[in-house]
């Protein structure tokens, strides 16, 4: 059994390289850029390269962005959207998401994320899609959607 560090997986970064965080701290962005953003939408794109790690084995003889790293683009969105003070959110329950077209490499995930509630406690209910834009194509398709809410990191 061959054992890859986790760092080296979603980080594609090699032993004694700088990881690079995103806005939640974590070493592997599923942003690459924000197309729109407004108060309660945002838009962004992920390009799917041949050479992110996750790929490797994910299948090896048919590489494809794992599901749930596909909704990791949805929270990592919706987290930017939602954290305008810096305030770190994560994941805290997904309702109805299904998984359609596949997103293979050399695609882009365009991911489209609408605040549908603000709650008390400070949590997000959020409806999101991920879009795949094919490279050959001007056509596009689901690639996952649904619902889910951010919430503030619990520190108990």
């Amino acid at each position: 059994m061959r054992l890859v560090s986790f760092r080296l997986i979603f980080g594609g970064l090699s032993p004694g390289d700088s990881p690079q965080y995103n806005s939640r701290g974590m070493k592997f962005n599923f942003i690459d850029q924000v197309l729109e953003q407004s108060d309660d939408r945002i838009v962004t794109i992920k390009q799917i390269n041949e050479d992110d790690g996750y790929l490797r084995d994910h299948f090896p003889t048919f590489p494809i962005m794992p599901g749930v790293l596909m909704l990791e683009s949805m929270v990592q969105a919706a987290s930017k959207l939602c954290s305008g003070d810096g305030q770190r959110l994560v994941l805290g329950e997904v309702k109805a998401i299904k998984y359609g077209a596949m997103v293979k490499p050399n695609d882009q995930l365009r991911v489209e994320i609408t605040i549908v509630k603000t709650n008390e406690d400070g949590s997000f209910a959020c409806r999101g899609r991920g879009a795949v834009l094919k490279n050959d194509s001007e056509e596009t398709e689901t690639a996952v959607a649904g619902r889910f809410t951010i919430r503030p990191v619990r520190m108990s």
